[in-house]
């Protein structure tokens, strides 16, 4: 039969760092350890003025391409971002035209966070089973670091910025490569992870608006809605995918942060093991810590062709949702 599959990653992170060491200088209560410790992060790398997500798209495509994969060849592009290039055009339209995709290709952004490499594996599987596509181009662009108030260390020390590019392609198999899906959200949580002025609803010009659009987080609540509600999710996923949790061969989780990421792994049952940790040198990048975590995990030898991985996204929204990857390999970068 004809099934999706993930055949390719890689991704880019800008050349600007902010370290442990540059935020214990502006919070000096923050010990560089305290926030170490707390975060899992040493440096979170962060774009510069005039570099948007689309820039950090491109950059990462273009490295998949160097691999060896043709661009003539894919024939719909997926952008996932929540700091697009402008309100309209389309940035994946822009993408198309910049990385020389043919133009018989399908384009089309995507507005979700922590959860939106899920959803994205969701629509390419989707576009490929139905004769849609063939090869999707699967994109993530974020630049969170220009949504922060310098003020609150309580962003500042987790998200960085980051772009990833994934090929999704129509492969035989016996099995699903990617799939099932379990999805899930709740717009009554919105109001803790969000950027309340800069759009139509509340624009910039109202009174009592901040100098710019800023993102706002109510860590405590997002905490309790992540232990509540990913544990139910993974468990759905492996009943729905007649897997036992032995057989899964690596968990790759959305990577928030350490400390909520040991209190799931713990609450799941999982396995030091088979529970990867991937964000100390680059943060929280939001849409782009899934494919991250994969590609890194593929070229450190922790997944190989024929591995299980269960994939769980989580955040903003909210919105959660998680697949069962089966791993076919990808090119060496």
């Amino acid at each position: 039969m004809t099934t999706a599959a993930i055949t390719a990653i890689d991704y880019y992170l800008p050349a600007g760092e902010v370290s442990n060491q540059d935020l214990s200088r502006e919070f000096p209560d923050w010990s560089v350890k305290k926030i170490a410790d707390k975060t899992g992060i040493d440096i979170r790398h962060v774009s510069a003025a005039g570099e948007c997500s689309s820039d950090l798209a491109a950059a990462a495509a273009e490295r998949l391409f160097a691999s060896g994969i043709d661009r003539s060849s894919i024939d719909y592009v997926l952008f996932c971002t929540q700091t697009p290039d402008y309100f309209l055009p389309t940035t994946a339209c822009l993408l198309q035209a910049r990385l020389g995709i043919p133009t018989s290709a399908g384009a089309v952004d995507f507005n979700l966070g922590c959860s939106g490499y899920i959803y994205g594996l969701g629509f390419a599987k989707g576009l490929i089973e139905t004769g849609q596509a063939r090869k999707v181009l699967l994109l993530t662009g974020e630049t969170y670091s220009k949504l922060l108030a310098t003020d609150d260390r309580s962003v500042r020390t987790v998200f960085g910025d980051a772009g990833s590019a994934t090929l999704v392609e129509a492969a035989s198999s016996a099995t699903n490569a990617l799939g099932p899906f379990v999805y899930g959200s709740d717009g009554a949580g919105a109001r803790n992870l969000i950027v309340e002025h800069g759009a139509f609803r509340k624009p910039m010009s109202e009174a009592g608006a901040p100098a710019k659009p800023t993102l706002a987080m109510d860590g405590a609540e997002i905490f309790a809605f992540t232990l509540n509600t990913i544990p139910a999710a993974v468990d759905a996923l492996l009943g729905r995918a007649d897997l036992s949790p032995d057989a899964v061969d690596l968990y790759v989780f959305h990577q928030a942060n350490r400390h909520m990421l040991d209190h799931l792994r713990r609450k799941c049952a999982i396995p030091e093991g088979k529970f990867l940790l991937h964000m100390a040198d680059c943060g929280n990048t939001v849409s782009a810590t899934i494919p991250i975590a994969l590609c890194e995990a593929a070229r450190a030898g922790r997944l190989k062709p024929g591995a299980i991985a269960v994939l769980v996204g989580f955040g903003v929204g909210y919105s959660w949702g998680a697949t069962v990857c089966r791993w076919v390999g990808i090119p060496a970068s």
